[in-house]
C-alpha cells in the first residue's frame, strides 16, 4: 500500500439509494475503471460485499462523490453521501475525500448512449461510469487541473 500522494490505489463511489457505483484507479497513471455497481436498499449497501471489494483491491483511500446543488448548497443526497463516506472511513480506516460530482450522471448517460445504451437507466444504470468520472475528475484535480468540465476517461 502506498500512502504517498501520487502513488495510491483509489476506490471511488457514486452514492445512490438503489445502486452505488464503484470505480478503481491508480493515481500514478491517472487511470480509472468502472466496476460492477453495488445494490443498495434506501442507500444502505451490503457491507459484506464492500468488505470483499476492499480485500480484493486493497485501496489506499476512498473518494466519494458529493452531489451538490448548482448553487453549491448541500441537498439531502449530499448528507446521505457524506454519511456513507463516514461509514466507509469508520469501518475500514482508510483516508476519505469527498469530491464534487456535479454533472457526472449526465455525462455518464451521454457516454452510455454513445456505447449503445437504450435509455432504461433504472434497469441498466450508469453508476459505474459515474464513479469512473468522479475518480477521473479527482485525479485531474490532484494533478493540478481545474474542474471546469467533467473529464471523459474513455
Amino acid at each position: 500500500m502506498a500512502d504517498t500522494p501520487g502513488q495510491r490505489l483509489v476506490l471511488a463511489f457514486d452514492f445512490g439509494v438503489r445502486r452505488i457505483g464503484v470505480a478503481v484507479g491508480n493515481e500514478l497513471l491517472g487511470s480509472a475503471s468502472a466496476l460492477e455497481a453495488l445494490p443498495a436498499r434506501d442507500g444502505i449497501p451490503d457491507w459484506d460485499v464492500i468488505t470483499r471489494l476492499i480485500k480484493e483491491w486493497q485501496p489506499d483511500m476512498f473518494v466519494v462523490g458529493l452531489p451538490l446543488n448548482m448553487d453549491d448548497t448541500e441537498s439531502e443526497m449530499s448528507l446521505r453521501a457524506r454519511k456513507f463516506g463516514k461509514r466507509l472511513h469508520g469501518r475500514f480506516g482508510k483516508p476519505l475525500e469527498m469530491f464534487d460530482e456535479r454533472g457526472t450522471t449526465r455525462a455518464a448517460k451521454a457516454i452510455a448512449r454513445e456505447e449503445g445504451h437504450k435509455g432504461n437507466y433504472r434497469e441498466h444504470g450508469v453508476d459505474g461510469i459515474a464513479a469512473e468520472l468522479i475518480l477521473a475528475g479527482w485525479f485531474e484535480q490532484q494533478a493540478g487541473g481545474t474542474r471546469l468540465d467533467i473529464p471523459s476517461p474513455r
